[in-house]
Formats: structure tokens, sequence, C-alpha cells
């Protein structure tokens, strides 16, 4: 009965920790520090105050973490969608690959004239340090969602950035010792071939399970969240196998669910939701076990990572932003805030970590530098979001909770019924009901603001952020895109 004792002293653990972690997002909210950080700095106190928490290799906190981005991604990608990806395709593509390249090279050339280490090492660490995580700028903002083409980007580059950072880094590991050219062409080769079976598998995976979904009906409601769940993870893994990049499979087969209609659609997008909430608590607390905070002063790495953070945060990331962003239709109060909020998050530690189980010279101090950086972007950079932000006038717009719902459930598909969200800057914003081009064939039937119905006459104006349901033909492209700020 010992056996069971301890079971259940470790599963009490590991609940109040979770209720804690849970709880910590309204202590985020109140002190606008991102919650990630409690995550990620209580578990690193708590292992160096308790050592034997230490149990876990650093190949199962691989594991663990990678489970976790493959939710994180593939909700994000669904929470994107194709619908809004689709125009600010070369924007993200830009911002997301070559600023990832871009990135990785200046700090590569940072770490080697600042921190005295070779130059494939310094690479190493560079790109370690160069994808994004959007999450973290969300959990400062709380209830406040970024609109307009700002949110479309932001999250489009994270999702497309993390996939190739790690790509990058399966490039970098995998580099023959021969001549430089021969070295680069080989890691360019890895990159090449995992981008472009990543992005065919995705788009493969998402098609197959958009058939699933709206073709194959199952015997309970909560069978299609598990099964569209199932068939991310069967994504990832199919596309590993085939040495693609399962990262960026998974996120195109979210986007391309995004705006798909099926059976079940919201309890699928609301179970990833919250699955992808529980996975952001579960990778940045278990990345947190593997750093020992002792070795810190001992080896420099405080003043290394700082250093490193400080030239990041303030000319790395906004020297490349500045170039890339230039020539788009952005207000610069919106490239500012852009070029401000590439925050860092899990998946340069999860690089960090590939380093120290690689076997790279100095792996150790590497990692350390990484959880610096990290910190203080969350910390710092992330306290600062709310204030750039409005100083920036990123267009933005209050979500309140609304935790009742009054809804009608019908065993057949409803045809000739759309949804739209108004966003900023789009035709609808502002505009009467009785003056929007929709065509003789379509109208307005509901409009839900700020929790409660508007009732709908020809003199009613729409604002940012109503939820418009429409009756239209068997199709309402023709109109979608007057919900949509206006793209390039």
């Amino acid at each position: 009965m010992e056996g069971v004792w301890s079971f259940g002293l470790a599963v009490l653990v590991v609940a109040l920790a979770g209720l804690a972690a849970l709880g910590s997002n309204r202590v985020s909210e109140r002190a606008r520090i991102p919650a990630p950080a409690f995550f990620l700095v209580g578990t690193a106190v708590a292992v160096d105050v308790f050592p034997e928490l230490r149990k876990l290799s650093t190949a199962t906190v691989q594991d663990i973490v990678t489970i976790a981005l493959v939710v994180l991604l593939f909700q994000g990608g669904m929470d994107i969608g194709w619908r809004r990806l689709r125009p600010e395709i070369r924007a993200i593509l830009s911002i997301g690959v070559l600023g990832t390249f871009a990135t990785a090279g200046l700090l590569a050339v940072a770490a080697h004239l600042l921190l005295g280490l070779d130059w494939r090492t310094a690479l190493l660490l560079g790109t370690a340090l160069a994808p994004t995580d959007p999450a973290v700028v969300f959990s400062v903002l709380g209830r406040r969602k970024i609109t307009g083409r700002t949110g479309v980007l932001l999250p489009g580059e994270s999702g497309a950035n993390d996939p190739v950072g790690i790509a990058l880094m399966a490039g970098l590991l995998g580099m023959s010792a021969g001549s430089a050219l021969d070295t680069a062409g080989h890691t360019a080769l890895i990159f090449v071939q995992e981008m472009a079976i990543g992005a065919v598998m995705g788009a493969a995976g998402g098609w197959g399970l958009k058939f699933l979904m709206r073709k194959v009906p199952l015997p309970a409601e909560g069978l299609y969240p598990l099964r569209t769940l199932a068939g991310a993870f069967a994504v990832y893994g199919l596309t590993t196998v085939a040495h693609g990049s399962g990262f960026l499979a998974v996120f195109v087969a979210g986007v391309l669910l995004g705006d798909i209609r099926a059976p079940y659609k919201r309890e699928i997008e609301r179970f990833h939701t919250a699955l992808g909430s529980l996975g952001e608590i579960v990778a940045f607390a278990v990345l947190g076990l593997t750093v020992p905070l002792w070795t810190f002063t001992r080896e420099g790495a405080w003043t290394d990572g700082l250093l490193l953070a400080v030239l990041l945060a303030f000319v790395v990331r906004p020297v490349v932003m500045a170039v890339l962003l230039w020539g788009m239709r952005l207000r610069v109060g919106e490239k500012v805030f852009l070029a401000f909020t590439g925050l860092k998050g899990a998946v340069p530690v999860l690089l960090g970590s590939y380093l120290v189980s690689s076997g790279v010279a100095q792996a150790d101090r590497l990692y350390d530098v990484v959880f610096v950086v990290v910190v203080f972007s969350v910390i710092v950079q992330g306290s600062l979001v709310p204030t750039v932000a409005r100083l920036c006038r990123v267009p933005m717009r209050s979500v309140e909770l609304e935790p009742w719902a009054l809804g009608m459930r019908l065993r057949d598909r409803p045809e000739g019924v759309a949804r739209h969200v108004v966003e900023e800057g789009s035709a609808a914003d502002g505009s009467r009901v009785d003056g929007l081009d929709i065509g003789e064939g379509i109208w307005i039937s509901m409009v839900v603001r700020e929790g409660g119905i508007v009732p709908v006459r020809g003199a009613t104006r729409l604002r940012v952020g109503d939820e418009v349901l429409l009756i239209t033909g068997d199709s309402d492209e023709e109109c979608a895109g007057l919900f949509t700020a206006g793209r390039e």
C-alpha cells in the first residue's frame, strides 16, 4: 500500500501545482507579467530547493515539450485560419523565414564578438534564440485582442519561425566536418527538405482531416475533438518519419481547418484552446525543471544572457523588422509594436536542450544563456507590451468572457448560414446594415455585440467586434471580404 500512498501524494502535488498555474493567470493579468514567467521561474527555483525534482532526463523533457508544441502549433493554426492567413502569406513568410535567418545571423555575430564563441557555436546559439512566441504577448494583453493585420502577422510569424528555427537547428547539428562550402550545402539541403516535406504533408493532412470531420460521423459528441487531436499527432508523426518538419506540418494542417464548417466545430475549437493552454503550462514548467540556477553566477550566464537579451530586444530585432517591414502598408506604430513584441518562449529553451543532448561544446553555458534571455524577454519585455501597445495605438478590442450560452443544435448541416466578426478597417466597420453591399439574396439575421443581441434594422450601424449572422446562398465568399480588414 506504500506505493498507492506515494502515487496519491504525487497526484496531489501535480494537481495543486496545476491549480496554482491556472490561478497565476489572474496574477498575470493584474501584475502585467506573462503567466509563463511564473511557470518557468517557479519550477526552476523549486528544483534548486528540492533537487529530487530533477529526475526527468533531457530526452524526456524534449519529448514532453514536443508534444506540447504540437498541440500549441495546431491550435494556433486553427485560430488564424486560411482566410485570414492567405492575404498575409507573403509578409508572414518574409518575417517568419527571412527574419529567423537574419536574427540568427546577427546574434551569431554578437555572440562571437562579445562572448568569444567560435562561429559554429555562436550560430547554434543565435538559432536557438531566433524563434518567437506570441502566446506570451496575448497572456499579458489579457482580454484585449489585437485586430487588423498586426493580429495576423504576430501569431503567423511564430507559426512560421518555430518550425524554421527547429529545422535550421537540426541542419546545423547534422553538419559534416568537411569544408565550409560542403557544410553550408548540407545544412541548406536538410533545411529545404524538412520545410518542403512539412508543407506538403501538412496540406495533405489538413485535407484528410477536413474529409474526416465533414464526411465521417462518430457515435458521440465527445469523440470529435479527440479525433482531431489524434489526427494532428498523426500528421506530425508521419511527417517526422518522412524526414520533414512535423511542426510545420501540424501548423499548416491547423490553418487549413481553421475556416471550414464541420459538425461540432465550435466544440473542437474550445477543446483545442483549452488543450493549448495546458500545453503552454506543461512546456514552461517542465523546461524550468532542467535549469540549475546555482550555476549561473559561476559560469557567467547572467551577464552573458542579459547582454544578448538587451541586444536582441533593442537592436537586433528592431533592425531586422525595420528592413523586412519596409514597404508594407502598416502604420509606424504597428511596425514598432511588431518589432518590440518578438518575445521568446518555450521553443528557444527546447532548442537549447538540443545543444545539451547533442554534446555541443560549452552546451551547459549556452543553455543557461538561453534561459536568461527567455526570462528577460518574458518578464521585462512582456510586462511592457500593454504600454507599448497603447503608445503605438495598436488596434485592439476587448473580449469579455461569456460564460452563458443560448443556442440551437441541428441534426443536419445548416446550408446558407454564415457567421463573421467585423474587423477594424473593414467595409462593415461603422457601416449601416442597409448600406452594406451584400446583394439581394443575402441578409443579416442577428448581430451580437458585447455579449448581447442587437436588434437588426436598416439603420443599425455595425462596430468592430460585432458577431454577424447572415442568411446566404450556397456560398458567402462574395460578402466575406466586407467584414475583413483591407489587405495589400
